[in-house]
């Protein structure tokens, strides 16, 4: 059974004891390998804020275990009508050279009953400046995050992998449509802007997800196949991290898809935080023949850990 291995220096990134936008909590941080620097997102969180409003920070590390901020301040606030509530769960790709940013925008306090949450997409050049292209999810009607592009175009289509929900009467999500607990979806577009909702793609099959899968990292191209990485639920509200392979040509070909998580919660800075018992993957890069996967631990901190790809590969080979 392969398994993620913690970084021994964990938590990575900490909240700021008297910084205004990040000293309750720092988390759920994308990532990108560029010039063999490697630079994450992160969510921030000010204590005293009673509606919970997120913007985002840039660090960067040479060796992916130590990182350095690069401002006191964040990189990307809440500003307009989509997100002016809340940036969350920062997911960062290259399609043409491009840097692209997915993240979750909500438009109302985030403590309001039932809201919805949608993801839109900025691009940068720096991790400093960015572009805001609006909201990218299909509709208006349905919450719909943990949503990733794949880095590289499929003849002219682009592809997304989301997660469409809709709120009970009771105030609990289910998947779109099917009443089932949710799945991930992938749908093509020839826009970066305007998607469609697709079809599911994978669904919950073992206990330790079976509440809802969501997305995590953008998938990693390896020889073997796309290699995804995503969170699973179950019936206790505990976030596990899993992974499962999709095949190079056609994505909508799951390979295999391992039946255990890689990483579940277990240190302290996994089971105590704001959100307690959760490993939430964002961001993802391969190094030297090293998986790095960047997640947030009990919606608190930011944290990393690793395997060989090779022994990634081979366990899902041969034991999904």
């Amino acid at each position: 059974m392969v398994q993620l291995k913690r970084f021994v220096g964990n938590p990575i990134l900490a909240p700021i004891e008297n910084s205004p936008w990040e000293s309750r909590a720092v988390f759920n941080p994308g990532a990108l390998l560029k010039d063999n620097i490697i630079h994450i997102l992160y969510r921030g969180i000010a204590r005293n804020d009673k509606y919970y409003i997120s913007q985002l920070g840039h660090a960067y590390s040479d060796d992916g275990f130590h990182f350095t901020r690069t401002q006191k301040q964040p990189v990307l606030e809440p500003k307009e009508a989509y997100d002016k509530w809340s940036i969350e769960d920062p997911r960062i790709m290259t399609i043409d050279k491009e840097i692209y940013v997915t993240y979750v925008a909500i438009n109302v306090p985030v403590p309001t009953p039932k809201k919805l949450s949608y993801t839109a997409l900025a691009s940068t050049k720096d991790f400093l400046n960015f572009q805001r292209l609006g909201v990218i999810t299909a509709r208006e009607d349905i919450d719909d995050r943990d949503t990733v592009l794949f880095p590289e175009k499929f003849g002219n289509d682009y592809i997304m992998l989301h997660r469409p929900q809709q709120i009970t009467l009771n105030g609990k999500y289910q998947e779109f449509e099917s009443g089932l607990p949710s799945r991930i979806w992938l749908t093509r577009s020839s826009s970066l802007t305007q998607w469609n909702m697709g079809s599911p793609l994978l669904k919950p099959e073992y206990l330790w997800e079976s509440s809802k899968i969501g997305i995590g990292p953008p998938p990693l191209k390896t020889e073997k196949g796309w290699l995804l990485i995503y969170h699973g639920v179950d019936k206790n509200y505990v976030y596990r991290i899993g992974l499962a392979l999709l095949d190079l040509q056609d994505p909508t070909i799951v390979i295999r898809r391992l039946p255990y998580p890689v990483l579940e919660p277990k240190e302290n800075y996994e089971t105590t935080g704001d959100f307690p018992n959760v490993v939430f993957p964002c961001g993802a890069v391969i190094r030297e023949g090293k998986l790095f996967v960047y997640y947030g631990g009990a919606d608190k901190v930011c944290a990393v850990a690793t395997a060989g790809l090779e022994e990634v590969l081979d366990s899902l080979l041969t034991s999904g």
